[in-house]
């Protein structure tokens, strides 16, 4: 058998990694009124399910470059597929709303060492002439995963039970464990920089805090009241604050905040987090307007929300000639509109609509969205040195994470703001109507950061040359 040379071994394994992870965070919100019926729970609280998994991944990214650097590329890689493996069948297992929170959790930790250890190694080797490409093309194996899941999942919600979602990652998880263990090079550093405890401790505090008082003051009187909330809040925002204070003071900081000098890091960095905030919503707003506003089962609201997944995969093949031709500043600025007013776009539809014209909306939105999400996760590092890849990388992905998070919140919140307004307690289609305008509002915002990218802003990772 022909010896793979390592940057398509290392492609093929993070490939598979990032579509067993893709695939759960697609079925899942195919499953979520069904879920809602069978754990008797308020479907808004199932938002804890959501948050529980990008929470744990905001917590343990930053020290997954760390445990590469000590343990091994091969060993972290490899446990981290057997965890989340592990956790998807405590998922399938799970008797109440709490442990299912618990195993999402756990799925989190296992796709926060999982994921940023490959996309680190590729960022080593790949010239920064073909970054938008290896982005571009590395992201389509797992594509394949949110083109499947919702009509997968839907089909196993509506004619078996939604547990059975779960239990997919189990044959996914194996075959990505029997890569990992093949084709990852047991990479070491000779020299792992120390490991900023401090530092994990507050950030890790910070952002669970932060994070889950935002999702309590959603608006559950029995699990919190807002004045809970609040204060859970303060107290995370003031450990954050303390980290900052803690960062410039040691020599290895967990998440180095002096990258922010960077224009284009910083940028990148802040519009991404309003536009990922909105996307983040939609996960948990789409298929709950679908089956609990229209009335579909899960199986036909997942037939129609696949096609953002095809739109996405499509821009992968039409990304580097876009940016090429345009320039990541009036790239970001044109396709901020267009996203938003894609999202605006789902506000109008009724039980009514017909379906072509839905799955065409969304395949548009889809396009543009993940237009965006290429180019922000490529100019990220476009002026990054070498030496910080390790570093920058987890800063991007816990603000990713931390922004999806915030996201679900955010749809919850504007869900329970619209039908408390109107003094009910059952879901309606105007409901989510306002929660998509409210989304799009959102995620116009960014446009204000993209405005302030230099014209010439990463040409050496985009190619774009300024006509005279």
């Amino acid at each position: 058998m022909p010896r793979l040379d390592p940057t398509r071994a290392l492609t093929l394994v993070v490939a598979s990694a990032l579509f067993m992870e893709s695939l759960v965070s697609t079925v899942i919100a195919t499953s979520l009124a069904a879920m809602s019926a069978d754990l008797q729970v308020d479907p808004l609280t199932l938002k804890l399910a959501f948050t529980a998994y990008y929470l744990a991944l905001a917590i343990f990214i930053p020290i997954s470059g760390w445990c590469a650097d000590r343990f091994g590329a091969k060993t972290v890689f490899a446990s981290a597929i057997a965890v989340f493996t592990l956790s998807s069948v405590g998922c399938a297992l799970a008797w109440d709303l709490h442990s299912l929170v618990l195993g999402r959790f756990c799925q989190g930790l296992g796709g926060a060492l999982m994921l940023p250890v490959g996309r680190l190694v590729l960022l080593r080797v790949i010239p920064k002439r073909e970054m938008v490409s290896a982005m571009a093309w590395l992201s389509i194996p797992a594509l394949f995963a949110p083109i499947m899941g919702p009509p997968v999942g839907g089909f196993i919600t509506t004619y078996y039970h939604w547990r059975g979602i779960f239990w997919l990652n189990v044959p996914v998880g194996l075959l990505a464990l029997t890569l990992a263990l093949r084709l990852v090079p047991q990479v070491k550093s000779l020299a792992p920089r120390p490991l900023d405890v401090v530092g994990f401790l507050l950030t890790g505090t910070g952002l669970s805090l932060t994070i889950f008082g935002f999702t309590l003051a959603g608006g559950f009187g029995a699990m919190a009241t807002v004045t809970e909330a609040l204060v859970m809040m303060a107290l995370g925002l003031a450990l954050l604050g303390v980290y900052a204070w803690h960062a410039r003071r040691t020599p290895h900081p967990i998440l180095a905040l002096d990258l922010m000098r960077l224009p284009t890091f910083r940028i990148s960095l802040w519009g991404g987090l309003l536009f990922r905030l909105s996307v983040g919503a939609m996960p948990f707003l789409l298929p709950l307007m679908l089956q609990l506003g229209f009335g579909m089962t899960a199986f036909d609201s997942g037939l129609l929300t696949f096609s953002a997944a095809v739109g996405a995969m499509t821009m992968k093949l039409t990304a580097a000639p876009i940016l090429r031709r345009w320039g990541f500043r009036q790239v970001l600025c044109v396709n901020a509109l267009i996203s938003s007013a894609m999202m605006a776009a789902v506000a109008v539809f009724t039980a009514q609509t017909p379906h072509l014209m839905i799955m065409l909306v969304l395949l548009v939105g889809g396009f543009f969205r993940s237009l965006q999400f290429t180019s922000l996760n490529t100019l990220a590092y476009a002026d990054v040195p070498e030496t910080q890849l390790s570093q920058a990388t987890g800063f991007v992905a816990v603000v990713q994470q931390l922004s999806l998070s915030a996201g679900v919140a955010l749809a919850a919140l504007l869900l329970g703001a619209s039908r408390r307004a109107d003094g009910r307690t059952e879901l309606l289609a105007v409901d989510f109507a306002h929660g998509f305008v409210g989304i799009a509002l959102v995620s116009v915002l960014s446009l204000w950061v993209y405005r302030r990218l230099a014209p010439d802003a990463g040409v050496e990772v985009s190619g774009h040359q300024s006509r005279p």
